[in-house]
C-alpha cells in the first residue's frame, strides 16, 4: 500500500469522514510546504503528552500542572449538587460555550447504539454508577442530567442510563425539548442549550 493509500485509510478513521473527504486531505497536505507539514507532525506527535484526561470526568484538558483534574473539576465555586452526563467532549464544550450550566460534568464516550453495530462495552458506565454511589452517599450531587442528542441513540442510552441510576435513589431528568428530534447536542446553539436545559424533565 503507498503512503497515500496509508493516509487515505488513516483519515477515513475520522468520525464523519468519507473515501472522497479522506482523499481531498492527502491532495491538501501534498500541496502544502514542507514546513507546514513539520509542524503538523510536530503537534500530532506531542498531542498525547501535552492533553491529559481528567481523573473526575474524564474530559480531555490541556495539561498545565501535575493536578489530575480539569479545570472544571477543580472549581470550587462550580455548583456541586448537580452532575450532568454527557456523551462526548465536544458536547460538553457546547454546554460550557452557551454559559447557562454552572454545575460538574462527566463525560460517557459515546452512546449505546439502538441497532446492535456496535455495543456499549467502551462506555464509561461502571465509572459513572461508582461516581453517583458515592457522591449520593456523601451527599454532594442530587440530581442527575442525561444530556443526549435527540436522536435514536441518544434516546435509548438515556432509557439505559435511568435504568443504571434508579437504584441510587438519584433524581434524573433529561433536557428539554428545546432541542429539535434527531439533532446532535454539539452543534445546538446557545439559546436551544438554555432552553433545553431550563425546561428539562424528570
Amino acid at each position: 500500500m503507498s503512503t497515500f493509500d496509508k493516509l487515505t485509510e488513516l483519515f477515513r478513521a475520522f468520525p464523519g469522514i468519507g473515501p472522497r473527504q479522506a482523499k481531498r486531505f492527502v491532495f491538501f497536505l501534498l500541496s502544502r510546504e514542507p514546513s507546514f507539514l513539520q509542524e503538523l507532525t510536530d503537534h500530532i506527535a506531542t498531542l498525547k503528552h501535552d492533553i491529559v484526561q481528567c481523573t473526575d470526568c474524564f474530559r480531555f484538558f490541556a495539561k498545565r500542572t501535575s493536578a489530575p483534574l480539569c479545570p472544571i473539576c477543580s472549581d470550587k465555586s462550580r455548583a456541586t449538587g448537580e452532575l450532568m452526563v454527557v456523551a462526548k467532549d465536544t458536547d460538553l464544550e457546547a454546554m460550557e460555550k452557551s454559559k447557562t450550566y454552572e454545575g460538574k460534568y462527566f463525560v460517557l464516550g459515546g452512546t449505546i447504539a439502538l441497532i446492535e453495530r456496535k455495543n456499549g462495552d467502551a462506555l464509561r458506565l461502571k465509572e459513572l454508577t461508582s461516581r453517583v454511589e458515592k457522591e449520593v452517599k456523601n451527599g454532594t450531587v442530587k440530581e442527575v442530567i442525561l444530556a443526549l442528542s435527540a436522536n435514536p441513540d441518544g434516546e435509548h442510552t438515556a432509557d439505559e442510563l435511568r435504568a443504571l441510576l434508579t437504584p441510587y435513589g438519584v433524581t434524573i431528568s433529561m433536557l428539554g425539548r428545546g432541542l429539535s428530534t434527531g439533532s446532535e447536542l454539539e452543534y445546538a446553539d446557545a439559546k436551544t442549550l438554555k432552553n433545553a436545559l431550563k425546561n428539562r424533565s424528570s
